[in-house]
């Protein structure tokens, strides 16, 4: 493969006494005409490389056929009003839909009526406390710089807004409707209605990310903001002061904690904390003195289960949400004591989203469960008899195939035990395989409906899910374990994984795949350049690569907590050690390489992948193809849904192409259980996210606000 030139200039970086060369530096600037000339060459590459992968077509059929179980969300109660999205299978994106007694359910926000192009998305909502008034924010081309207005539900009239700068901004409504707290510019602020945007007060004037909450009587407003290991958080009594000036009491500062806050129906302040604990426990106290000497721990800590969510319902009785092992589970206990009475049934071995009440109380608890063969659903647990039933299923019929999911255990370089789920259908011997990791931010993979890893299994491959070290599949620790300066644990973690996978028989080097996406890009991108002979083939979408650089663009400032900075000189020494743009090497043989980015990218700045790809290129010894796929007018998260099937299309065909995989969706045969060396049935967790595997949030994510 020819690739387009791309010099290679003297910029070279000093930090201290250290040279750090930088020949690539005219790549970050998009816009200049060099850049576009590049990229249009690279453009031209790609998709002449993508004519050739075989049964492309039919993966972008499959892909969107199973696409077609379409979404749908849990109920938000106001009085007898509910609010919930739902997406089918002809539609771009999930739609805000009301009901009301005495009134036909009816579309509120549909962003594909708003656009028919496609390209506006509805980022995050939220209702007044009596059902009167919505708070929405949209963005556009994917770059999620979000805009608020507010509607009137009744008539569907904006009658506030556009506010600009509320990316995935928090709101919460005083009583009335008449005002809010919300995050503009990374500053808490108080909004009144009708009044400009421009007037409103700030409340917390420095830049960070921020958390909202309020108590259902309005009297209780919490603040939380990302800190280094965990969060900072305050508590204001709204009836002591006016809302201009809330007297912000501090519940805890600098802990390198994590805690989440919540003051009940029952007026006591609940707090889930790692305070103490790091897979977490539930504690209450008086929110009059929310301090940490005035909790009491009403659930303790399981070790081997972190806990993740709660909900108050009648009896009173609380739901407490666990992950066990990345597997959903929620257990009932007594309001006063916090004594365990029991366990919520679920309908099998998932993950199940966060729970839901009426805000006045009541004997039912909504939630969400997926799970490896059953896309999204809701689901409604009775108090009173103990009984959880389906209350929405996916509005799309699809056809899943029978896979098997099979739980190991391995061990990394430096002897700790990591798990990995892997599914496949029966059969013998080694096979195509595509090994998917994240490892940051303490965000575990869960298990989850994937339209992305259906059709490579039901195809005759083989799916893992590496649970790394960085993730909060294990708690707190864990994550730790993965960040700043042991960052390198998930790297040996992901490599440790495909040695498993090969010593044992599911694959060897020259049918394996990585795959990983936003911090799962650069995961692979340090896998490749670390242990290259361990990859046939490497997809990095939206990567961070020149670590180096990464906290100048995008929302790199708000990730160094994470991986450190390279103003430190101790933590530039991190960096450096495996930043995969300054681990190329000249005269190795990569692995077929596509690296993905989106023009509408705010997180992630698309220039890591354009310098990595240049490196690549003109270091690989091999013939095996360094490609670059950009696609306009996308950016990090949220987007049509054609465009998401699109893009998983284009992975799986690159890493069928590169890895071996023969059979594809829409080849005769493909599909047969019995075709000596295909394996058969099973089941599966994995998606919900980027490439339809789910990474549920952990503290620290990094779509900061």
């Amino acid at each position: 493969m020819i690739y387009p030139p791309a010099e290679r200039e003297p910029v070279v970086d000093h930090f201290g006494g250290r040279a750090v060369p930088d020949p690539y530096r005219w790549l970050e600037d998009e816009e200049s005409p060099g850049t576009r000339s590049w990229l249009a060459a690279q453009d031209e590459l790609w998709r002449g490389h993508a004519a050739t992968l075989a049964g492309r077509d039919g993966w972008y059929a499959r892909v969107a056929g199973l696409t077609g179980a379409g979404m749908v969300g849990p109920p938000l109660w106001r009085g007898e009003r509910r609010f919930s999205v739902r997406r089918t299978a002809a539609q771009e994106h999930p739609v805000l839909h009301t009901a009301a007694p005495g009134e036909a359910e009816r579309a509120l926000i549909d962003p594909g009526a708003l656009d028919p192009g496609g390209l506006t998305t509805l980022d995050h909502w939220q209702p007044d406390m009596e059902g009167r008034l919505l708070a929405y924010q949209l963005s556009r081309s994917g770059d999620e710089h979000s805009r608020l207005y507010v509607m009137d539900v009744g008539t569907g009239e904006v009658v506030e807004g556009p506010i600009d700068r509320c990316r995935y901004s928090p709101v919460a409504w005083l009583p009335g409707g008449k005002a809010f707290f919300y995050v503009r510019a990374r500053r808490v602020c108080l909004h009144r209605l009708g009044m400009p945007a421009e007037d409103d007060t700030v409340i917390c004037g420095d830049e960070r990310s921020y958390g909202l909450g309020i108590s259902g009587d309005g009297r209780w407003l919490t603040v939380s903001a990302a800190a280094s290991c965990g969060n900072d958080l305050w508590l204001a009594d709204l009836s002591a002061a006016p809302a201009e000036e809330p007297e912000l009491r501090v519940v805890q500062e600098g802990t390198g904690t994590v805690t989440v806050p919540a003051v009940g129906p029952d007026g006591r302040l609940y707090l889930l904390t790692t305070l103490g604990a790091p897979r977490g426990r539930l504690c209450v106290a008086d929110p009059r003195h929310p301090e940490p000497d005035g909790w009491t721990e009403l659930v303790g800590p399981d070790p081997e289960a972190v806990i993740g969510d709660f909900a108050i319902a009648e009896g009173p009785a609380l739901l407490v949400g666990w992950t066990r092992h990345a597997t959903s589970e929620i257990s009932v206990h007594d309001l006063a004591t916090g004594e365990r009475l029991g366990r919520v049934p679920l309908p099998g071995l998932g993950s199940a989203g966060r729970m839901s009440t009426r805000p006045e109380g009541g004997h039912e608890v909504w939630f969400t469960y997926t799970d490896s063969v059953t896309p999204g659903s809701v689901h409604r647990y009775d108090v009173r008899t103990g009984h959880t039933s389906l209350w929405a299923a996916a509005p799309g019929a699809v056809e899943v195939p029978e896979l098997e999911a099979h739980r190991l255990v391995y061990t990394s370089a430096d002897g700790t035990s990591v798990r990995m789920v892997v599914l496949a259908r029966p059969g013998a011997g080694p096979r195509p395989t595509i090994l998917y990791g994240y490892g940051g931010f303490g965000r575990p993979l869960t298990p989850s409906y994937s339209s992305y890893v259906l059709p490579w299994v039901e195809a005759g491959g083989v799916f893992a899910l590496a649970q790394l070290r960085g993730g909060g599949e294990e708690g707190v620790e864990w994550h730790r374990a993965g960040m700043l300066g042991r960052k390198q644990n998930v790297f040996d973690d992901f490599a440790a994984a495909a040695e498993h996978l090969i010593a044992e028989g599911w694959t060897t080097a020259a049918q394996l795949g990585a795959c990983g996406e936003s911090n799962g890009g650069l995961l692979v991108g340090a896998a490749l350049t670390q242990r290259p002979e361990l990859f046939a083939a490497a997809v990095c979408s939206a990567p961070l690569l020149d670590m180096v650089r990464y906290e100048r663009s995008g929302l790199g400032p708000s990730w160094r907590s994470e991986y450190g900075s390279a103003e430190d000189p101790e933590q530039l020494g991190w960096l450096l050690g495996y930043s995969p743009y300054h681990r190329v090497e000249d005269g190795v043989d990569y692995p077929a390489t596509l690296l993905a980015t989106f023009g509408g990218d705010s997180r992630v700045d698309p220039m890591h992948a354009r310098k990595m790809c240049a490196a690549l290129q003109r270091a690989t010894s091999g013939s095996r193809p360094i490609v670059l796929r950009h696609e306009g007018d996308v950016g990090h998260g949220s987007r049509a849904v054609s465009r998401s099937v699109g893009l998983a299309a284009d992975m799986l065909a690159f890493l069928a192409g590169h890895t071996g995989l023969a059979n594809r969706p829409g080849v005769p045969g493909s599909h047969l259980a019995d075709r000596p060396g295909a394996p058969g049935p099973g089941i599966r967790p994995a998606s919900g996210n980027e490439s339809g595997v789910r990474c549920a949030s952990g503290n620290g994510s990094d779509r900061s606000s």
